[in-house]
């Protein structure tokens, strides 16, 4: 890879618009192509030059990294009329930092190849801040060449980038952690409500966690969520009650991941679009 490869990116939600504009600030020319022109135009302004759809990306791009919701929007962005196996160009480095199904990514890996390309798996652990802030933790599956290829990249997005084995190594270590969010999640918020129906103030469980053992970052900002009963997402519900799908699809089927994969599926009909730890609210309802 040259010093200075020209980049694409595809996908500018919460977590993609920040990821892109770091590369962006950190001197790399970025193309970007989302479906909702609108998102675009920060970028944009920022600098960045955009493309009509996947495939038109890709011809213009050395690498190529996405960020989508799930396993058919990785389909469709590959295998669509104007997807990125569509264009006339070969020798490109996909990375998937969505987080999917390790099936999606053997298959879109296979696909790749035949067309030419190499496909990384890279999905991140952490939040808008540590997006925002470069402090992600990401984790690699495929070839070990085009991992090191990756990587100076990588060390824009995040503080640790691990290249964990074969294709889908990243999406199962993904699963794996979200897994454990879902535990950290119910289990803050069941403490909450236990304390709370107990009749302690919740302004003083905080203060207990925060300064004992079990305290951490995530505690932190979620139990102050909890307190200002803010729930705007910053990680969606919706999106940790499909992660446990993935997980339970994979072979997750321990005591707690049972219940925690249950709870989230209740939850999110009536609050999918809310943080995750809304969950206490779906609690206080049971």
């Amino acid at each position: 890879m040259n010093a200075q490869p020209q980049l694409g990116w595809i996908g500018l939600g919460n977590m993609g618009n920040p990821m892109s504009g770091r590369l962006l600030e950190d001197g790399y020319p970025v193309a970007v192509y989302n479906r909702n022109k609108d998102k675009e135009e920060a970028l944009r302004a920022a600098g960045a030059t955009t493309a009509d759809s996947p495939a038109a990306l890709v011809q213009q791009a050395d690498v190529v990294f996405m960020m989508v919701s799930d396993d058919q929007a990785v389909r469709d962005l590959f295998t669509g009329p104007d997807g990125l196996l569509q264009a006339q160009t070969n020798g490109k480095l996909l990375i998937n930092m969505s987080t999917v199904s390790p099936g999606i990514s053997e298959e879109m890996a296979n696909l790749s190849q035949q067309k030419g390309h190499t496909y990384l798996d890279a999905p991140v652990s952490g939040s808008v801040k540590q997006a925002e802030t470069g402090q992600l933790v990401i984790m690699v599956g495929g070839d070990e060449p085009a991992f090191q290829q990756a990587q100076p990249l990588f060390e824009h997005l995040g503080k640790l980038a691990l290249h964990l084995g074969p294709t889908g190594s990243g999406n199962r270590a993904k699963l794996a952690i979200n897994t454990l969010l879902g535990f950290y999640t119910q289990g803050l918020a069941e403490t909450f409500l236990f304390a709370q129906q107990h009749g302690l103030k919740l302004e003083d469980m905080q203060t207990i966690i925060a300064n004992g053992a079990m305290g951490n970052v995530f505690s932190k900002i979620k139990g102050e969520a909890i307190l200002a009963e803010n729930y705007q997402a910053a990680f969606a519900l919706k999106h940790l009650a499909k992660d446990l799908r993935l997980a339970k699809a994979e072979g997750l089927n321990t005591p707690l991941g049972e219940v925690v994969h249950d709870t989230f599926q209740r939850a999110e009909p009536a609050l999918g679009e809310e943080d995750v730890i809304a969950i206490m609210k779906h609690l206080q309802r049971d």
